[in-house]
């Protein structure tokens, strides 16, 4: 007779799942809090929510920095401190070269993974970053940056934001622009922040898989930056991803009404568990292979109790192993979901890097044109999202 011990495994043996998140902030983290040093990122001292030690503790085997901007940042110097995040993550990957290794394709992702070295790729968050400019867009792809979210926290010329007054009804014709000439050079589509307009009009036009980075289930808590299910309901048609994130009021509608009330008293407690059920809740409503991870780790100050570092993606997998999740759902979640949408860009992206491509002028607008889209409506930022609270705003 087979003992009961051996009929299931226990949770904690489903744990040791590989992990491609689709968001950390620890570049953004390095302007504000470490004047960009990148000494000590294996001290949690220094480095709270994400270390080297961290990261192999949490099976981290890719990764997608975010290059983040804040959207007050405008013009030329969004592009510089654009360009200065990505100097950071060049950094820092160089800096731990027995830790981390860069990765601009699918294919260095899997060679990265088998020397068992967190692949280490970018992604821009805002569309105003680009300044109206298709060559920037397409600078930084040829830098390593995957993809882009089309707006943060602000409408901005071309996009409108989730979480801001739409001036565009999604997106403007050269926002549709951007659209297809990311599908061009391979370059992946987040829907993360955008109005739920731009998130259906990217879905209609785009031929390639979407992912949204770090967002949860609206129909869960109706947070403007969460997922509307009439938008889930087409990522399996688009091939996409929702990767879910921790920040605690997109995960928990206690935290998501006492941040609108003012944060007066003792916050509400956001749990592992309460992650798991917005998991549960896209798995059912979608499919298992269309649900991801995108922690926002070094984007908050606070996370979930049981998600507090690079380090704790075990715990959300325990979680998930015990109300009855499967090895291979758990791998499809954690790692094969986002590889799979990497993949699908992969002969778009080497060609574009192999090209000569478009001359230098194609896809700059005339800065007379800048407006005509109705401009960029005010800087109103998402509450307890991304590293806002701590932004920096330079001139």
């Amino acid at each position: 007779m087979t003992a009961p011990a051996a009929q299931s495994a226990p949770a904690s043996a489903h744990a040791a799942v590989d992990v491609f998140d689709g968001h950390n902030d620890l570049a953004w983290y390095l302007r504000e809090e470490r004047d960009y040093s990148v000494e000590g990122l294996n001290d949690p001292s220094v480095s709270p929510f994400t270390t080297m030690d961290q990261l192999a503790a949490g099976h981290v085997a890719a990764q997608y920095w975010s290059v983040y901007v804040h959207s007050s940042i405008t013009g030329t110097d969004a592009i510089k401190a654009t360009w200065e995040q990505i100097d950071a993550v060049q950094r820092f990957v160089t800096a731990y070269p027995e830790r981390l290794a860069f990765a601009r394709t699918a294919a260095d992702v899997r060679a990265a993974r088998a020397a068992g070295k967190v692949a280490s790729l970018m992604g821009v968050e805002g569309g105003q970053q680009i300044d109206e400019s298709l060559p920037v867009l397409r600078s930084y792809a040829r830098a390593g940056a995957r993809y882009m979210t089309l707006t943060w926290s602000t409408t901005h010329s071309w996009a409108d934001s989730a979480t801001d007054e739409p001036v565009h009804g999604g997106l403007s014709e050269f926002g549709r622009e951007v659209v297809a000439e990311m599908n061009r050079i391979g370059m992946i589509l987040d829907l993360s922040h955008v109005a739920p307009t731009v998130m259906h009009q990217s879905l209609d036009q785009s031929t390639l898989p979407v992912l949204f980075t770090h967002s949860c289930a609206y129909g869960l808590n109706p947070h403007p930056r969460n997922i509307p299910d009439d938008v889930l309901d087409r990522v399996p048609g688009n091939g996409g991803v929702a990767m879910m994130t921790f920040v605690p009021s997109f995960v928990s509608n206690a935290r998501r009404e006492w941040v609108d009330a003012g944060e007066q008293g003792t916050a509400p407690e956001v749990t592992v568990a309460q992650v798991a059920d917005h998991c549960d809740y896209v798995r059912e409503r979608i499919g298992i292979d269309h649900i991801g991870l995108g922690g926002d780790i070094c984007g908050v100050d606070e996370l979930p109790t049981g998600l507090g570092d690079a380090g704790q993606y075990p715990n959300l997998f325990a979680e998930l192993a015990s109300r009855g999740w499967s090895q291979t759902d758990l791998r499809n979640l954690g790692f094969d979901n986002a590889m799979r949408v990497l993949d699908a860009h992969e002969e778009a992206y080497t060609a574009f890097l192999g090209s000569a491509d478009d001359a230098p002028s194609a896809g700059i607008r005339p800065a007379a044109s800048a407006g005509d889209d109705g401009g960029a409506a005010g800087n109103s930022a998402s509450p307890d999202d991304g590293p806002a609270a701590s932004a920096g705003v330079e001139s």
